[in-house]
């Protein structure tokens, strides 16, 4: 048998069972509860907050055979049928890779047929890659739909939804959880799954979680499965380094976190976001929804540097990372980033002058030297043609204009001019 993974087999069935999201679990079990559904429901959210549990949810208690005050019973053969994505009553779409206009209206030909249950739903995911035509097709129909008939459309990025399809849905929107809360759900799971999880695999799941659920329990599975990561080392050493205003430090921490198989853009990402912890711990922010060791961990960077520090961090870090998703080498952006990053956590009395014989003596000129070869290569191969340009050659000058003016042929003696 084929394991499950723990976010599937701990996938809320019912709306009490859903997690942090209380204003939309009220709207939509108070809705059922009092029959007053509307034709159209717009979820949004980052991934992972249970946009798709939600609908489906949504769609058990509609047709649930047993209701019990706005929620579904989970015993009924419809609410079954929901569960094991066998309902007639419940169609799915992704409308990422269903976007056209033929394949909107494809769908829309059969709204108007009649369901087993009281209810069809649609579930519509991420709606906001629908094309203009396909998003012309359903507003024809959210705008006169049958009465048995809910669109429950889901997306990620809720302002690239066109206006007119906004207007005629009730908009939802569910956030990320606190990390107590995610703490709370990984900790019912491990000793529910009789799982043998330390604390310190708790707290990496939570900091690896960000918030969402999903992502939470898929790196529950991941600790089980291998242990804990030797990530945070990395983002540590990074931090420690720019502290220091250590290039070469910067440069070999992340060489060795490239050699233990971490991509640079997830240690560019994971460092930029302990340096938005720092920069809030700074700001006199609260940071009460981090983990213990990370809020640990932006206090003490916080009282290393300055705020201005951390905001130049932060906008090059930024930059780098946009510039990573288009480079034919994303660890050139982030080596120089960080190049960049010990030079705005320097002191305010250093200089852009030559580093010292010391620090090149550690080991920094080498690294620096090697990166301005590794840019200048990187520069080489951009160019047209594969190599740098080649200087217009000078012009070519012919043998008879290098040659000196012939003087016109003399008169013959004794004549005159003509």
């Amino acid at each position: 048998v084929a394991y499950t993974s723990l976010y599937r087999r701990y996938r809320p069935r019912r709306f009490a069972e859903m997690r942090g999201q209380e204003h939309v679990v009220a709207a939509l079990r108070n809705a059922v509860a009092e029959e007053r559904v509307l034709h159209a429901y717009l979820l949004s959210g980052p991934r992972g907050t249970g946009k798709t549990t939600a609908a489906r949810i949504l769609a058990k208690a509609l047709n649930c055979t047993q209701l019990e005050a706005g929620e579904p019973c989970c015993r009924c053969d419809s609410c079954e049928a929901v569960d094991a994505g066998t309902s007639f009553d419940l169609h799915e779409l992704d409308a990422a890779s269903n976007n056209k206009v033929d394949d909107m209206r494809d769908l829309l030909a059969k709204v108007a047929l009649g369901t087993p249950g009281r209810t069809k739903v649609y579930l519509l995911d991420e709606v906001h890659m629908l094309t203009p035509g396909a998003e012309n097709a359903l507003l024809k129909t959210l705008e006169e739909p049958p009465d048995h008939v809910v669109f429950v459309l889901a997306t990620t990025e809720p302002h690239k939804v066109a206006e007119t399809i906004r207007s005629r849905s009730q908009h939802l929107e569910l956030n990320l959880l606190p990390s107590e809360q995610l703490e709370a759900l990984t900790r019912d799971v491990v000793a529910d799954a009789d799982l043998e999880v330390d604390d310190a695999g708790i707290s990496y799941v939570v900091r690896a979680g960000r918030g969402s659920a999903r992502d939470t329990l898929s790196a529950l599975d991941r600790v089980v499965a291998g242990g804990i990561p030797d990530d945070d080392s990395t983002t540590d050493a990074l931090l420690t380094a720019l502290a220091g205003s250590d290039a070469g430090a910067a440069l070999g921490a992340l060489a060795a976190g490239i050699t233990r198989g971490r991509e640079p853009r997830v240690t560019g990402e994971a460092l930029l976001a302990a340096l938005r912890e720092a920069f809030l711990v700074s700001m006199g922010v609260p940071v009460t929804q981090l983990p213990e060791a990370d809020r640990a961990r932006a206090e003490a960077f916080a009282g290393e540097v300055t705020p201005a520090v951390i905001t130049r961090a932060l906008e090059a870090l930024g930059t780098a990372l946009v510039a990573m998703r288009r480079s034919p080498d994303p660890r050139v952006d982030l080596e120089v980033a960080l190049v960049r990053l010990t030079s705005a956590a320097a002191p305010s009395g250093a200089t852009g002058g030559p580093m010292p014989s010391s620090a090149a003596g550690d080991g920094v000129g080498a690294a620096i030297a090697s990166l301005t070869s590794r840019v200048e290569r990187l520069e080489a191969a951009l160019e047209p043609g594969g190599g740098l340009p080649v200087a217009p050659s000078a012009p070519v000058i012919s043998s008879a204009s290098s040659a000196p003016p012939v003087p016109p042929p003399s008169r013959p003696a004794g004549r005159g001019p003509a």
